[in-house]
Protein backbone atom coordinates (compact mmCIF):
# COMPACT_ATOMS: atom_id res chain seq x y z
CA UNK A 1 0.00 0.00 0.00
CA UNK A 2 1.13 3.44 -1.14
CA UNK A 3 0.49 6.68 1.14
CA UNK A 4 -1.00 9.34 -0.83
CA UNK A 5 -2.23 12.87 -0.36
CA UNK A 6 -5.24 14.72 -2.32
CA UNK A 7 -5.74 18.87 -2.27
CA UNK A 8 -8.95 19.47 -3.64
CA UNK A 9 -9.32 23.23 -3.66
CA UNK A 10 -8.90 23.55 0.46
CA UNK A 11 -9.62 20.35 1.31
CA UNK A 12 -7.21 17.67 1.97
CA UNK A 13 -7.29 13.97 1.97
CA UNK A 14 -5.00 11.52 2.75
CA UNK A 15 -5.60 7.91 2.35
CA UNK A 16 -3.59 4.31 1.34
CA UNK A 17 -3.80 2.84 -2.19
CA UNK A 18 -2.47 -0.78 -3.62
CA UNK A 19 0.58 0.31 -5.66
CA UNK A 20 -0.02 0.32 -9.45
CA UNK A 21 -3.64 1.61 -9.30
CA UNK A 22 -3.80 5.04 -11.14
CA UNK A 23 -4.79 8.73 -10.28
CA UNK A 24 -8.17 8.28 -11.37
CA UNK A 25 -8.71 5.34 -8.93
CA UNK A 26 -7.27 7.00 -5.78
CA UNK A 27 -9.73 10.11 -6.41
CA UNK A 28 -12.46 7.76 -6.46
CA UNK A 29 -11.33 5.85 -3.55
CA UNK A 30 -12.03 9.17 -2.14
CA UNK A 31 -15.39 9.39 -2.89
CA UNK A 32 -14.20 12.46 -5.53
CA UNK A 33 -16.08 13.48 -8.56
CA UNK A 34 -14.32 14.94 -11.66
CA UNK A 35 -16.35 16.83 -14.64
CA UNK A 36 -15.22 16.89 -18.11
CA UNK A 37 -13.32 20.11 -17.90
CA UNK A 38 -11.39 19.35 -14.35
CA UNK A 39 -7.76 18.25 -14.49
CA UNK A 40 -5.37 16.49 -11.88
CA UNK A 41 -1.53 17.02 -11.42
CA UNK A 42 -0.16 14.37 -12.31
CA UNK A 43 -2.99 13.33 -14.94
CA UNK A 44 -5.68 10.74 -13.83
CA UNK A 45 -4.13 8.00 -15.85
CA UNK A 46 -0.55 8.28 -13.98
CA UNK A 47 0.46 5.22 -11.98
CA UNK A 48 1.43 5.33 -8.27
CA UNK A 49 4.57 3.23 -7.44
CA UNK A 50 5.85 5.33 -4.54
CA UNK A 51 4.12 7.95 -1.91
CA UNK A 52 2.49 10.68 -4.16
CA UNK A 53 0.98 14.60 -3.64
CA UNK A 54 -2.26 14.58 -6.51
CA UNK A 55 -3.71 18.28 -6.85
CA UNK A 56 -7.44 18.55 -8.67
CA UNK A 57 -8.16 21.66 -10.49
CA UNK A 58 -11.70 22.68 -10.71
CA UNK A 59 -12.12 24.18 -13.90
CA UNK A 60 -15.22 26.28 -14.54
CA UNK A 61 -15.57 28.31 -18.22
CA UNK A 62 -17.87 31.59 -18.18
CA UNK A 63 -19.22 33.29 -21.31
CA UNK A 64 -19.01 37.68 -21.07
CA UNK A 65 -20.02 39.58 -23.45
CA UNK A 66 -18.43 42.74 -24.32
CA UNK A 67 -20.06 45.42 -26.00
CA UNK A 68 -18.39 48.14 -28.73
CA UNK A 69 -19.56 50.96 -30.69
CA UNK A 70 -18.83 50.67 -34.42
CA UNK A 71 -17.78 54.11 -35.70
CA UNK A 72 -19.94 55.35 -38.53
CA UNK A 73 -18.25 56.93 -41.63
CA UNK A 74 -18.81 60.50 -43.04
CA UNK A 75 -19.61 60.65 -46.33
CA UNK A 76 -19.78 63.68 -48.83
CA UNK A 77 -21.93 63.74 -51.77
CA UNK A 78 -21.24 66.33 -54.47
CA UNK A 79 -24.59 67.29 -55.87
CA UNK A 80 -25.80 69.45 -58.59
CA UNK A 81 -29.86 69.59 -57.52
CA UNK A 82 -28.42 71.96 -54.16
CA UNK A 83 -27.77 75.65 -54.81
CA UNK A 84 -24.03 76.03 -54.99
CA UNK A 85 -22.54 76.69 -50.98
CA UNK A 86 -24.89 74.92 -49.44
CA UNK A 87 -25.20 71.51 -47.98
CA UNK A 88 -28.01 68.97 -46.59
CA UNK A 89 -27.73 66.44 -44.27
CA UNK A 90 -29.42 63.65 -46.09
CA UNK A 91 -28.61 60.83 -44.18
CA UNK A 92 -27.97 61.09 -40.27
CA UNK A 93 -24.66 58.76 -38.66
CA UNK A 94 -25.62 56.69 -36.24
CA UNK A 95 -23.21 53.88 -34.82
CA UNK A 96 -23.16 50.44 -35.45
CA UNK A 97 -23.02 47.66 -32.28
CA UNK A 98 -20.06 45.02 -32.10
CA UNK A 99 -20.93 42.26 -29.62
CA UNK A 100 -17.55 40.01 -28.31
CA UNK A 101 -18.59 37.20 -26.45
CA UNK A 102 -15.43 36.23 -24.55
CA UNK A 103 -14.97 32.45 -23.22
CA UNK A 104 -13.39 32.28 -19.84
CA UNK A 105 -11.56 29.25 -18.02
CA UNK A 106 -11.15 29.70 -14.20
CA UNK A 107 -9.14 26.67 -12.33
CA UNK A 108 -9.46 27.10 -8.97
CA UNK A 109 -11.39 30.54 -9.03
CA UNK A 110 -8.64 31.89 -10.83
CA UNK A 111 -8.89 33.14 -14.76
CA UNK A 112 -6.21 30.92 -16.70
CA UNK A 113 -7.20 31.68 -20.52
CA UNK A 114 -9.72 34.10 -22.07
CA UNK A 115 -10.78 33.71 -25.61
CA UNK A 116 -12.54 34.99 -28.28
CA UNK A 117 -16.21 32.50 -28.49
CA UNK A 118 -18.21 34.94 -30.89
CA UNK A 119 -17.70 38.51 -32.70
CA UNK A 120 -20.47 39.41 -34.33
CA UNK A 121 -21.84 42.60 -35.58
CA UNK A 122 -25.12 43.62 -33.73
CA UNK A 123 -26.25 46.80 -35.79
CA UNK A 124 -24.50 47.83 -38.91
CA UNK A 125 -23.53 51.38 -38.53
CA UNK A 126 -25.39 53.79 -40.49
CA UNK A 127 -22.90 56.25 -42.44
CA UNK A 128 -23.72 59.71 -42.34
CA UNK A 129 -24.44 61.96 -45.84
CA UNK A 130 -24.08 65.14 -46.22
CA UNK A 131 -25.04 66.45 -49.33
CA UNK A 132 -22.84 69.47 -50.65
CA UNK A 133 -24.57 72.05 -53.48
CA UNK A 134 -22.06 72.47 -57.05
CA UNK A 135 -23.07 74.68 -59.22
CA UNK A 136 -25.03 73.37 -62.00
CA UNK A 137 -23.62 73.23 -65.44
CA UNK A 138 -26.83 73.42 -67.35
CA UNK A 139 -28.95 76.84 -68.14
CA UNK A 140 -32.12 76.93 -66.63
CA UNK A 141 -35.18 77.06 -68.07
CA UNK A 142 -38.93 78.03 -66.92
CA UNK A 143 -41.43 74.77 -66.44
CA UNK A 144 -44.69 74.59 -66.20
CA UNK A 145 -46.52 72.78 -63.11
CA UNK A 146 -44.21 70.88 -60.73
CA UNK A 147 -41.79 67.86 -61.92
CA UNK A 148 -40.51 65.69 -59.16
CA UNK A 149 -38.12 62.54 -59.86
CA UNK A 150 -36.05 60.26 -57.44
CA UNK A 151 -32.45 61.21 -57.51
CA UNK A 152 -30.30 58.73 -55.40
CA UNK A 153 -32.81 57.21 -53.20
CA UNK A 154 -34.72 60.48 -52.19
CA UNK A 155 -37.23 62.81 -54.29
CA UNK A 156 -36.91 66.37 -55.37
CA UNK A 157 -39.23 68.66 -56.84
CA UNK A 158 -38.53 71.59 -59.35
CA UNK A 159 -41.20 74.13 -59.93
CA UNK A 160 -40.95 77.13 -61.79
CA UNK A 161 -37.60 76.94 -63.17
CA UNK A 162 -35.52 73.89 -63.39
CA UNK A 163 -32.39 75.77 -61.18
CA UNK A 164 -35.26 75.68 -58.53
CA UNK A 165 -35.19 72.25 -56.54
CA UNK A 166 -36.55 71.52 -53.02
CA UNK A 167 -36.05 68.49 -51.39
CA UNK A 168 -39.25 66.46 -50.47
CA UNK A 169 -37.72 63.50 -49.27
CA UNK A 170 -34.66 62.44 -47.71
CA UNK A 171 -34.17 59.48 -46.34
CA UNK A 172 -32.61 57.59 -49.06
CA UNK A 173 -34.80 54.78 -49.21
CA UNK A 174 -37.35 55.17 -51.93
CA UNK A 175 -37.46 52.17 -54.21
CA UNK A 176 -39.34 53.66 -57.12
CA UNK A 177 -41.96 51.37 -57.81
CA UNK A 178 -44.70 53.92 -56.89
CA UNK A 179 -43.61 57.94 -57.45
CA UNK A 180 -46.83 59.83 -58.20
CA UNK A 181 -48.30 63.16 -58.09
CA UNK A 182 -51.81 64.05 -57.20
CA UNK A 183 -53.53 65.79 -60.01
CA UNK A 184 -53.93 68.94 -58.18
CA UNK A 185 -49.88 68.43 -57.35
CA UNK A 186 -50.51 69.00 -53.73
CA UNK A 187 -49.28 65.43 -52.77
CA UNK A 188 -46.65 62.72 -53.66
CA UNK A 189 -47.86 59.26 -53.35
CA UNK A 190 -44.44 56.83 -53.39
CA UNK A 191 -42.80 53.60 -51.78
CA UNK A 192 -40.02 53.18 -49.34
CA UNK A 193 -38.06 49.87 -49.42
CA UNK A 194 -37.75 48.00 -46.07
CA UNK A 195 -34.88 48.49 -44.06
CA UNK A 196 -35.81 46.32 -41.10
CA UNK A 197 -33.79 42.66 -41.90
CA UNK A 198 -36.62 41.11 -39.33
CA UNK A 199 -39.34 41.96 -41.22
CA UNK A 200 -40.17 39.85 -44.62
CA UNK A 201 -42.15 43.03 -45.89
CA UNK A 202 -40.70 44.13 -49.30
CA UNK A 203 -41.54 48.21 -49.05
CA UNK A 204 -44.40 50.47 -47.30
CA UNK A 205 -46.63 52.92 -48.94
CA UNK A 206 -46.10 56.87 -47.82
CA UNK A 207 -47.60 60.26 -48.53
CA UNK A 208 -46.18 63.89 -48.60
CA UNK A 209 -47.96 66.85 -48.42
CA UNK A 210 -46.16 68.97 -50.43
CA UNK A 211 -48.54 72.51 -49.04
CA UNK A 212 -46.37 72.64 -45.80
CA UNK A 213 -42.60 73.72 -45.52
CA UNK A 214 -41.32 71.05 -45.10
CA UNK A 215 -43.37 68.39 -47.07
CA UNK A 216 -45.27 66.01 -44.30
CA UNK A 217 -44.43 62.40 -44.52
CA UNK A 218 -47.28 59.98 -43.67
CA UNK A 219 -46.84 56.64 -43.40
CA UNK A 220 -50.26 55.42 -44.80
CA UNK A 221 -49.97 51.66 -42.87
CA UNK A 222 -49.76 49.77 -46.29
CA UNK A 223 -47.14 47.39 -46.90
CA UNK A 224 -45.87 45.64 -50.31
CA UNK A 225 -46.95 47.56 -52.84
CA UNK A 226 -45.27 46.62 -56.25
CA UNK A 227 -46.59 46.90 -59.55
CA UNK A 228 -49.64 49.94 -58.71
CA UNK A 229 -50.28 52.90 -56.78
CA UNK A 230 -52.02 55.74 -58.04
CA UNK A 231 -54.31 58.85 -57.23
CA UNK A 232 -57.57 58.79 -58.15
CA UNK A 233 -58.50 61.53 -60.21
CA UNK A 234 -61.88 63.76 -59.40
CA UNK A 235 -61.37 62.80 -55.55
CA UNK A 236 -59.94 64.50 -52.98
CA UNK A 237 -56.62 62.51 -51.73
CA UNK A 238 -58.13 59.33 -52.52
CA UNK A 239 -55.91 56.03 -53.58
CA UNK A 240 -55.97 53.09 -55.29
CA UNK A 241 -53.13 50.59 -54.84
CA UNK A 242 -52.75 46.64 -55.17
CA UNK A 243 -50.85 44.38 -53.40
CA UNK A 244 -48.19 41.42 -53.09
CA UNK A 245 -47.43 38.82 -50.47
CA UNK A 246 -43.62 38.34 -49.90
CA UNK A 247 -42.40 35.41 -51.00
CA UNK A 248 -38.18 33.71 -49.92
CA UNK A 249 -38.37 32.32 -54.01
CA UNK A 250 -37.66 34.63 -56.93
CA UNK A 251 -39.04 37.22 -58.03
CA UNK A 252 -39.40 37.83 -53.99
CA UNK A 253 -43.46 37.99 -53.93
CA UNK A 254 -46.53 36.42 -54.94
CA UNK A 255 -49.21 39.11 -56.47
CA UNK A 256 -52.39 39.42 -54.75
CA UNK A 257 -54.07 40.80 -58.04
CA UNK A 258 -56.16 42.63 -55.86
CA UNK A 259 -57.35 46.50 -55.81
CA UNK A 260 -58.01 48.42 -52.67
CA UNK A 261 -59.09 52.18 -52.24
CA UNK A 262 -57.84 54.71 -49.18
CA UNK A 263 -58.98 58.03 -48.73
CA UNK A 264 -56.56 60.00 -46.85
CA UNK A 265 -57.39 63.34 -44.67
CA UNK A 266 -55.65 66.26 -45.02
CA UNK A 267 -53.30 65.33 -41.74
CA UNK A 268 -52.15 62.36 -43.45
CA UNK A 269 -54.81 59.96 -41.28
CA UNK A 270 -56.52 57.10 -43.24
CA UNK A 271 -60.49 57.63 -43.29
CA UNK A 272 -61.32 54.70 -45.09
CA UNK A 273 -59.90 51.58 -46.28
CA UNK A 274 -62.50 49.51 -48.73
CA UNK A 275 -61.10 46.33 -50.91
CA UNK A 276 -62.57 47.10 -54.58
CA UNK A 277 -61.31 43.91 -55.72
CA UNK A 278 -60.47 40.90 -53.52
CA UNK A 279 -57.56 38.72 -54.09
CA UNK A 280 -57.41 36.42 -57.36
CA UNK A 281 -55.06 34.38 -59.46
CA UNK A 282 -55.07 37.10 -61.98
CA UNK A 283 -54.78 34.73 -65.17
CA UNK A 284 -51.47 33.30 -67.20
CA UNK A 285 -48.40 34.21 -65.29
CA UNK A 286 -50.94 35.98 -62.62
CA UNK A 287 -48.16 35.43 -59.57
CA UNK A 288 -45.73 38.68 -61.49
CA UNK A 289 -49.16 41.17 -60.91
CA UNK A 290 -51.34 43.38 -62.73
CA UNK A 291 -50.73 46.82 -63.52
CA UNK A 292 -53.45 49.99 -63.92
CA UNK A 293 -53.86 52.79 -65.28
CA UNK A 294 -56.82 55.77 -64.74
CA UNK A 295 -58.10 57.52 -68.06
CA UNK A 296 -57.62 61.43 -68.59
CA UNK A 297 -61.15 62.38 -67.53
CA UNK A 298 -61.46 59.73 -64.62
CA UNK A 299 -63.94 57.94 -65.49
CA UNK A 300 -62.53 54.37 -66.32
CA UNK A 301 -59.78 52.37 -65.18
CA UNK A 302 -58.08 50.07 -67.11
CA UNK A 303 -55.76 46.98 -66.34
CA UNK A 304 -52.97 45.37 -68.34
CA UNK A 305 -52.02 41.67 -67.04
CA UNK A 306 -49.42 38.86 -69.15
CA UNK A 307 -52.86 37.64 -70.83
CA UNK A 308 -55.35 40.83 -71.70
CA UNK A 309 -55.94 44.19 -71.27
CA UNK A 310 -59.03 45.76 -70.37
CA UNK A 311 -60.89 47.67 -67.85
CA UNK A 312 -61.99 47.30 -64.42
CA UNK A 313 -65.94 46.69 -63.63
CA UNK A 314 -66.45 48.06 -60.49
CA UNK A 315 -70.12 47.36 -59.68
CA UNK A 316 -69.17 43.22 -59.96
CA UNK A 317 -65.68 43.82 -58.85
CA UNK A 318 -64.25 42.30 -61.53
CA UNK A 319 -62.12 42.51 -64.87
CA UNK A 320 -63.80 43.06 -68.25
CA UNK A 321 -61.56 42.09 -71.41
CA UNK A 322 -60.95 44.25 -74.56
CA UNK A 323 -58.16 42.68 -76.09
CA UNK A 324 -56.67 38.67 -75.06
CA UNK A 325 -52.93 39.02 -75.36
CA UNK A 326 -50.42 36.02 -75.89
CA UNK A 327 -48.57 35.72 -73.02
CA UNK A 328 -45.10 35.68 -73.37
CA UNK A 329 -42.84 33.45 -72.13
CA UNK A 330 -39.67 34.67 -70.86
CA UNK A 331 -38.47 31.94 -69.16
CA UNK A 332 -37.26 33.12 -66.56
CA UNK A 333 -38.20 34.57 -63.03
CA UNK A 334 -40.27 37.54 -64.65
CA UNK A 335 -43.66 37.95 -66.76
CA UNK A 336 -43.87 40.04 -69.17
CA UNK A 337 -47.10 42.59 -69.00
CA UNK A 338 -48.11 44.84 -72.09
CA UNK A 339 -47.47 48.74 -71.29
CA UNK A 340 -50.89 50.75 -72.03
CA UNK A 341 -51.34 54.15 -72.23
CA UNK A 342 -55.13 56.11 -73.03
CA UNK A 343 -55.58 58.55 -75.59
CA UNK A 344 -56.08 62.20 -74.32
CA UNK A 345 -59.58 61.89 -75.36
CA UNK A 346 -60.27 59.12 -73.07
CA UNK A 347 -61.80 57.20 -75.97
CA UNK A 348 -58.90 54.64 -76.92
CA UNK A 349 -56.20 52.45 -75.05
CA UNK A 350 -52.63 51.84 -76.83
CA UNK A 351 -51.56 48.77 -76.28
CA UNK A 352 -48.32 46.70 -77.11
CA UNK A 353 -48.98 43.64 -78.07
CA UNK A 354 -47.44 40.25 -78.67
CA UNK A 355 -48.28 38.87 -82.06
CA UNK A 356 -47.53 35.09 -82.64
CA UNK A 357 -44.94 33.53 -85.19
CA UNK A 358 -47.20 30.59 -86.83
CA UNK A 359 -43.39 29.09 -87.51
CA UNK A 360 -42.19 28.70 -84.24
CA UNK A 361 -43.09 25.37 -82.34
CA UNK A 362 -44.02 27.71 -78.91
CA UNK A 363 -45.92 30.90 -80.41
CA UNK A 364 -45.26 32.23 -76.69
CA UNK A 365 -41.54 32.61 -77.40
CA UNK A 366 -42.42 34.80 -80.46
CA UNK A 367 -39.96 38.06 -80.10
CA UNK A 368 -42.61 40.31 -81.89
CA UNK A 369 -44.42 43.05 -80.32
CA UNK A 370 -46.85 45.42 -81.99
CA UNK A 371 -48.19 48.86 -81.24
CA UNK A 372 -52.32 48.64 -81.46
CA UNK A 373 -55.29 50.51 -80.87
CA UNK A 374 -58.39 49.45 -79.26
CA UNK A 375 -61.18 51.30 -79.61
CA UNK A 376 -63.28 51.91 -75.80
CA UNK A 377 -66.76 51.74 -77.23
CA UNK A 378 -66.70 48.93 -80.20
CA UNK A 379 -63.77 47.20 -78.85
CA UNK A 380 -62.50 47.63 -82.45
CA UNK A 381 -58.37 46.75 -82.48
CA UNK A 382 -56.13 48.85 -85.27
CA UNK A 383 -52.63 47.83 -85.63
CA UNK A 384 -50.68 50.59 -86.00
CA UNK A 385 -46.68 49.83 -85.63
CA UNK A 386 -45.25 46.46 -86.40
CA UNK A 387 -41.59 44.94 -84.08
CA UNK A 388 -41.72 47.68 -81.52
CA UNK A 389 -40.39 45.93 -79.05
CA UNK A 390 -41.96 44.73 -75.54
CA UNK A 391 -40.67 47.69 -73.37
CA UNK A 392 -42.38 50.26 -76.35
CA UNK A 393 -44.73 51.94 -73.78
CA UNK A 394 -46.54 54.11 -75.38
CA UNK A 395 -47.57 57.41 -73.57
CA UNK A 396 -50.47 59.97 -74.92
CA UNK A 397 -49.89 63.88 -74.73
CA UNK A 398 -52.21 66.18 -73.10
CA UNK A 399 -54.72 68.02 -76.10
CA UNK A 400 -53.09 70.69 -77.87
CA UNK A 401 -55.04 72.95 -79.28
CA UNK A 402 -58.39 72.42 -81.32
CA UNK A 403 -57.86 68.77 -79.35
CA UNK A 404 -55.12 67.46 -80.82
CA UNK A 405 -52.46 65.29 -79.05
CA UNK A 406 -49.47 62.56 -80.04
CA UNK A 407 -48.42 59.39 -78.80
CA UNK A 408 -44.69 59.09 -77.69
CA UNK A 409 -43.54 55.54 -77.73
CA UNK A 410 -40.53 53.26 -77.47
CA UNK A 411 -38.81 51.53 -80.45
CA UNK A 412 -35.93 49.08 -80.17
CA UNK A 413 -32.86 49.51 -82.17
CA UNK A 414 -32.88 45.09 -81.89
CA UNK A 415 -36.58 44.17 -82.33
CA UNK A 416 -35.42 40.63 -82.15
CA UNK A 417 -33.73 41.25 -78.66
CA UNK A 418 -35.91 43.49 -77.39
CA UNK A 419 -35.73 42.44 -73.63
CA UNK A 420 -32.47 43.25 -73.85
CA UNK A 421 -32.00 46.03 -76.64
CA UNK A 422 -31.77 49.95 -76.19
CA UNK A 423 -34.71 52.42 -77.32
CA UNK A 424 -35.15 55.07 -79.34
CA UNK A 425 -37.75 57.54 -78.73
CA UNK A 426 -40.31 58.27 -81.46
CA UNK A 427 -43.42 60.81 -81.57
CA UNK A 428 -46.60 59.44 -83.33
CA UNK A 429 -49.81 61.16 -84.47
CA UNK A 430 -53.20 59.86 -83.00
CA UNK A 431 -53.75 58.03 -86.07
CA UNK A 432 -50.36 56.40 -86.28
CA UNK A 433 -49.25 58.94 -88.75
CA UNK A 434 -46.07 61.39 -88.79
CA UNK A 435 -43.52 58.98 -87.28
CA UNK A 436 -41.16 60.92 -86.10
CA UNK A 437 -37.59 60.25 -84.16
CA UNK A 438 -36.52 62.21 -81.31
CA UNK A 439 -33.85 61.15 -79.52
CA UNK A 440 -31.13 60.16 -79.27
CA UNK A 441 -29.35 61.24 -82.51
CA UNK A 442 -27.93 58.93 -85.28
CA UNK A 443 -25.11 57.19 -83.76
CA UNK A 444 -26.08 57.65 -80.51
CA UNK A 445 -26.31 55.11 -77.38
CA UNK A 446 -30.16 54.58 -77.15
CA UNK A 447 -32.21 54.76 -73.87
CA UNK A 448 -33.07 52.17 -71.66
CA UNK A 449 -36.20 50.88 -71.01
CA UNK A 450 -38.81 53.64 -69.60
CA UNK A 451 -42.21 55.34 -69.35
CA UNK A 452 -42.02 59.03 -70.87
CA UNK A 453 -43.28 61.54 -69.67
CA UNK A 454 -45.01 64.50 -71.00
CA UNK A 455 -45.25 68.18 -69.43
CA UNK A 456 -48.28 69.06 -68.16
CA UNK A 457 -49.08 71.79 -70.62
CA UNK A 458 -46.49 74.63 -72.34
CA UNK A 459 -45.69 78.23 -71.33
CA UNK A 460 -45.78 81.02 -73.56
CA UNK A 461 -43.35 81.19 -76.49
CA UNK A 462 -42.12 77.46 -74.90
CA UNK A 463 -43.21 74.30 -76.72
CA UNK A 464 -44.56 70.45 -75.44
CA UNK A 465 -41.98 69.23 -73.62
CA UNK A 466 -41.34 65.68 -73.45
CA UNK A 467 -38.94 64.42 -70.17
CA UNK A 468 -36.75 61.15 -70.65
CA UNK A 469 -34.17 59.99 -68.28
CA UNK A 470 -31.09 59.28 -70.25
CA UNK A 471 -27.52 57.54 -68.41
CA UNK A 472 -29.27 58.63 -64.92
CA UNK A 473 -30.15 62.50 -66.05
CA UNK A 474 -33.46 64.22 -67.02
CA UNK A 475 -33.64 65.36 -70.63
CA UNK A 476 -36.39 67.73 -71.89
CA UNK A 477 -37.08 67.28 -75.43
CA UNK A 478 -39.08 69.80 -78.13
CA UNK A 479 -42.30 67.30 -78.96
CA UNK A 480 -41.94 69.68 -82.35
CA UNK A 481 -37.80 69.94 -83.30
CA UNK A 482 -36.39 67.05 -81.27
CA UNK A 483 -33.85 69.84 -79.87
CA UNK A 484 -33.01 68.50 -76.25
CA UNK A 485 -32.06 70.35 -73.03
CA UNK A 486 -30.29 68.19 -70.21
CA UNK A 487 -31.22 69.78 -67.03
CA UNK A 488 -29.39 67.04 -64.01
CA UNK A 489 -25.87 65.74 -64.12
CA UNK A 490 -25.42 63.41 -61.32
CA UNK A 491 -26.66 60.30 -62.93
CA UNK A 492 -28.50 59.33 -60.21
CA UNK A 493 -32.12 60.08 -61.44
CA UNK A 494 -34.01 56.65 -61.27
CA UNK A 495 -38.06 57.94 -61.58
CA UNK A 496 -39.81 61.25 -62.20
CA UNK A 497 -43.14 62.36 -62.72
CA UNK A 498 -44.92 65.42 -63.77
CA UNK A 499 -48.42 67.28 -63.00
Amino acid sequence: MVPITINDQEKTFNLEIASGANVQSAIEQAGLNLTELDRTEPPTFTLITAPLEITIFRVTEEYEVEEKDIPFEHQTVRNETLPEGKSLLIQPGENGLQQITYRRLMENGVEVARTIFKNETHTAPIAEIIMVGVQAPFSPISIPGRLVYINGGNAWMVETTTSNRLPIVTTGDLDGRVFSLSPDRSWLLFTRSNQNNTSPDINSLWAANLSTDPPALFDLGVKNVIHYADWTPNAAQTILYSTVEPRTAAPGWQANNDLRQLVVGSDGIVLSSDELIGANTGGIYGWWGITFIWSPDGTQLAYARPDSVGLVNFEEGGFSPLAEILPYQTRADWAWVPAITWSADSQQLYVVTHAGDSNLTNPESSPRFDLTSIQIASGLQVPLLQSTGMFANPSFSPSFSAGYSKVAYLEAAFPEQSGSSRYRLFTLDQDGSNRTRMFPPEGSTGLEPQTVIWAPGRLENQPQFIAIINQGNIWLIDSETAKTQQITGDGLVSRMDWE
